[in-house]
């Protein structure tokens, strides 16, 4: 069980470990709300950006990088060996600061300080993500943001709070986030050594597929790739309505690249895939792979106005392999047939 970090004395002229300025909360909030499946989420901090790590009992993880391109102002200082509490003598390099935060605490705090003047100074739709996907403007834009002022995150020692501070026209406005001692999950193991294939497309193209499969309210989502056509077959098992599919056989331009060194079929739970579907809205390209221990990687990338990119990434663990059960192994075997070259 997690308890809030204690927080070490340090003198007043220390300088904080993290102090970052951005134009708007609105790009930061866009971002972690994609990995809003857990409660808590492991937060590091370094010279490139801040990660957010959020993790469901080891079958799905996801992390949000918010890069240091995202900021007008970034400045990083790490805590010094003095200012740990641990007596070890250690001459190797010391671990990144970490701690956990609330993650659904931390987005409603971005909601509220970030929507001081959206309401009235942004276009109907304009700043959803619907209209990002219209092309009406970047999903990052000044434009798109409209907003005034300055937002401020700090991170002053080990086991402070993180403080996000908006000023606008003088006024300041500060919330205090209780911070949690760190507690690392095991990352789920994905080997990019041994892929079974990988796949660069439109994100938007996964977000359709999903929607028009959700209409059979699935439990199990099938995925299966190959290197002929349809190339990308995705079919749900389990659903109260039945089950359906939706391939590519028809759409291979969609896929930038598709890269495949062999078959490749995998379950896994319908509702973990939906899961990133935030990241599918606001993504420019998606890296989809998978290795052959079965284990599913989709890294969105994500543009904003100014030069670098942010990243999203997401593992999941599938079932014990589509053929789990009889059923499901006999609508396998009878799929790959009809595609078997």
């Amino acid at each position: 069980m997690s308890s809030p970090s204690p927080s070490p004395s340090r003198p007043a002229t220390t300088q904080p470990i993290l102090r970052a300025i951005t134009s708007s909360t609105r790009p930061l909030y866009l971002l972690l709300r994609c990995i809003n499946f857990s409660n808590k989420v492991h937060v590091e901090i370094s010279e490139s950006g801040i990660r957010f790590s959020a993790d469901n009992a080891r079958v799905m993880q996801g992390s949000a990088v918010l890069d240091k391109t995202l900021f007008s102002s970034y400045v990083f200082q790490p805590p010094t060996s003095g200012d740990s509490n641990s007596d070890d003598v250690d001459d190797g390099p010391s671990p990144l600061p970490a701690f956990q935060i609330n993650l659904p605490f931390l987005l409603e705090t971005l909601q509220i300080l970030g929507s001081m003047d959206v309401a009235k100074k942004a276009e109907p739709e304009r700043g959803t993500i619907l209209s990002y996907n219209r092309g009406a403007t970047a999903p990052f834009s000044d434009r798109a943001l409209g907003l005034p002022g300055t937002c401020t995150l700090t991170y002053a020692e080990e086991g402070a709070p993180l403080s996000i501070t908006i000023e606008e026209s003088g006024v300041k406005t500060t919330a205090n986030l209780v911070t949690y001692l760190p507690e690392i999950p095991d990352d789920i193991p994905f080997d990019r050594g041994d892929l079974a294939f990988k796949i660069i497309m439109q994100p938007r193209c996964l977000l359709d597929a999903l929607a028009d499969l959700a209409t059979m309210a699935p439990a199990k989502l099938l995925i299966e790739v190959m290197p002929h056509s349809p190339y990308l077959i995705l079919a749900t098992k389990g659903g109260d309505y039945g089950s359906s599919s939706y391939d590519f056989a028809k759409a291979k331009d969609m896929l930038e690249t598709h890269t495949v060194n062999e078959r490749w079929a995998q379950t896994y739970k319908y509702d973990f895939i939906k899961a990133a579907s935030e990241a599918m809205r606001i993504g420019n390209k998606v890296s989809f792979r998978g290795d052959r221990q079965g284990v599913l990687s989709l890294q969105f990338m994500v543009e904003g106005e100014r030069p670098g990119s942010s990243f999203l990434d997401f593992k999941f663990v599938p079932f014990g392999g589509y053929d789990a059960d009889q059923d499901e192994e006999d609508d396998g075997d009878e799929r790959s047939d009809l595609y078997e070259e």
